[in-house]
């Protein structure tokens, strides 16, 4: 999503710029994401704080990356990116506690020109909901 979205138009509310940032791109859901993960078409990425993952748990094989830093680690051209963060083509389904978030990293990843960010609807609590696999 471009930040012409909510360029000019004056404030906006946090339920409406969720609306207008979503409408930007495509989430997925948990067993969405998961099956890509497996296949190895998408990096799942979990921003929440470190107090939610000790208490909820984390996913095998996502890259945890605190959400002050997301945009640093993951730009394929940053000085700071992580390994994982290899081009503007890779699909990253970002994640959240519960998915409102994850819904602003991403877009702030489209911005970046990572045109393939998502997120992930209900965040963790909807892929632990799921039976999806998680560590402790």
């Amino acid at each position: 999503m471009s930040g012409d979205a909510v360029k000019g138009e004056g404030p906006v509310g946090i339920d409406e710029l969720l609306e207008r940032v979503r409408a930007g791109y495509a989430r997925v859901e948990a067993r969405e994401a998961y099956e890509a993960a497996r296949a190895g078409e998408a990096l799942l990425v979990d921003i929440r704080y470190a107090a939610l993952r000790e208490r909820d748990g984390l996913i095998p094989g996502a890259l945890v990356v605190e959400r002050n830093e997301l945009e640093w680690r993951l730009d394929p051209w940053g000085s700071h990116r992580a390994p994982e963060a290899t081009g503007h083509d890779l699909r990253i389904v970002v994640i959240c506690n519960e998915g409102y978030a994850s819904s602003l990293a991403a877009a702030s990843l489209h911005r970046l020109g990572l045109h393939r960010a998502t997120d992930l609807v209900g965040g963790f609590q909807a892929w632990r909901s799921a039976g999806l696999p998680v560590t402790y």
